[in-house]
């Protein structure tokens, strides 16, 4: 009779708790909420639960976020990080404790941050980044090398070493067994261009891809038999001087910068076409007129062209002044462009490291994230623990 009486109670609570707000309704208010709030907003019953997962599946979906990290160049290198929602159309201030430093904080790619020293390497690939994995250093020391994580496989290659012209051999990292393995072959875009600086990367489930940004030239791995692919002309035209890739809805793209670095024309974006061997491309979109001069910024020249992918998503930057981020977003076929000013780009860091990152955070990456009692979250003005 008890456990009747609780449950009953306990239906009249959550009534009560929708009683003036009712099924559509309810999900529409909902879906203009952050998504942040939501993690709270679905505790408060079961019928609010409900509504917050069918306002976030019919109404506003999630949407994959851009994460910028900011390193001081100082001891003792702190950390922090902002993330740009673009579902809810705010920025949040990730509040994080100090990060076990192992060297400068890095990204080759759009999911995976990584530190190398010579005798450690740290890398962290879930959303947030709440977890750190830690070993020994790759068997040959270099700087600057592209990291990318292929199933759960971590890839190192090129890179430079001071003391000596021969290329570098890659080197696979197993998270199952914990060892690392070398692979000598290496393509001629890594012995030409070893450092990541001239060279864009992105990953599937299966493969690395890597190319020269200036060339098009582009190479792919396979780290569970340690073949290389290849090469594939990816450069859309002459007239494109510098190219980035990504992947996209799961096809991968091609982000073309038109003209010259000191007279930059426009941005166009290409679809790598599918059961093509990866030489056919087609056009999908330009960038407003608008748009390419917030991209250009300040700058003089603009060389190349930052790049982070996810889900639909793809967000550019200028290396050299990433004041303002630009967006597409790529559904039905079409490009929706937009842009974003940089709350991390200000004049004090001109004097930090940014990294920039592109995760699907979901409410139970938010919930562990709160749950774990070392991330808070600033929307605004409002602050959830």
């Amino acid at each position: 009779m008890e456990e009747d009486n609780q449950q009953e109670l306990k239906a009249e609570e959550e009534a009560s708790a929708t009683a003036s707000i009712h099924g559509d309704v309810l999900e529409i208010i909902l879906s203009h909420v952050p998504l942040i709030d939501l993690e709270h907003a679905r505790c408060v019953s079961n019928n609010w639960n409900r509504a917050v997962f069918s306002s976030l599946r019919h109404l506003n979906p999630i949407k994959p976020w851009l994460i910028v990290h900011k390193q001081s160049t100082r001891h003792p290198y702190a950390t922090m990080a902002h993330a740009y929602d673009p579902r809810s159309g705010v920025w949040l201030k990730i509040d994080q404790p100090p990060i076990n430093q192992v060297s400068a904080l890095r990204s080759s790619h759009s999911t995976l941050l990584y530190m190398q020293s010579s005798l450690q390497f740290a890398f962290s690939f879930d959303p947030l980044h709440l977890k750190w994995y830690r070993t020994n250093a790759p068997l040959v020391w270099r700087t600057d090398p592209i990291v990318a994580l292929v199933g759960h496989r971590v890839v190192v290659a090129g890179g430079t070493f001071d003391l000596g012209d021969d290329p570098l051999p890659l080197e696979i990292y197993d998270l199952r067994t914990g060892k690392w393995d070398i692979c000598q072959r290496i393509p001629a875009v890594l012995k030409d261009s070893p450092s990541s600086l001239w060279l864009s990367v992105a990953v599937d489930e299966h493969k690395m891809y890597v190319t020269e940004k200036s060339s098009g030239i582009t190479h792919s791995f396979d780290p569970s038999t340690k073949t290389w692919y290849g090469p594939y002309d990816l450069r859309p035209g002459k007239h494109v001087f510098s190219s980035a890739i990504g992947f996209v809805n799961d096809s991968m793209v091609v982000v073309g910068l038109i003209g010259d670095s000191e007279n930059v024309k426009g941005v166009k974006l290409w679809e790598v076409m599918k059961g093509t061997e990866m030489v056919e491309l087609r056009e999908m979109g330009e960038m407003p007129e608008e748009l390419v001069g917030k991209l250009k910024g300040e700058s003089a020249c603009l060389p190349s062209i930052g790049l982070n992918t996810m889900g639909q998503f793809a967000y550019l930057h200028n290396p050299s002044d990433p004041g303002e981020l630009i967006l597409c977003e790529v559904a039905d076929g079409a490009c929706r462009w937009g842009s974003v000013r940089n709350v991390v780009g200000d004049d004090e860091s001109r004097m930090q490291r940014l990294v920039f990152t592109c995760s699907d955070v979901g409410l139970g990456d938010l919930h562990d994230a709160i749950c774990s009692g070392n991330r808070r979250f600033t929307v605004k003005d409002n602050i959830v623990d």
